[in-house]
C-alpha cells in the first residue's frame, strides 16, 4: 500500500509591495520624530510661570524641600 502525500502551500499574497510597509514605517518614525523635536526647550518657555510658582510655594521648581 503506497501512501502519497500532497504537499500544498498555504501562502498568502500581500495587498501591496513589500518596500511599501517599509515606506510606511519610516513615515510614522519621521512624524513621532517631528512630534518629538517640537517639544524641545518647552521648560524653558515657561520660565516664568516656574519661578511664580516656586515663590508662591516656597521651594525650588522640582518640588525639592
Amino acid at each position: 500500500m503506497a501512501v502519497v502525500f500532497a504537499e500544498t502551500v498555504h501562502a498568502r499574497e500581500l495587498p501591496v509591495e513589500t518596500y511599501v510597509y517599509g515606506l510606511i514605517a519610516l513615515i510614522v518614525f519621521f512624524a513621532l520624530g517631528i512630534v518629538t523635536y517640537s517639544y524641545r526647550d518647552v521648560a524653558n518657555r515657561h520660565r516664568a510661570k516656574s519661578e511664580a510658582y516656586a515663590k508662591r510655594h516656597g521651594g525650588s521648581e522640582h518640588g525639592g524641600h
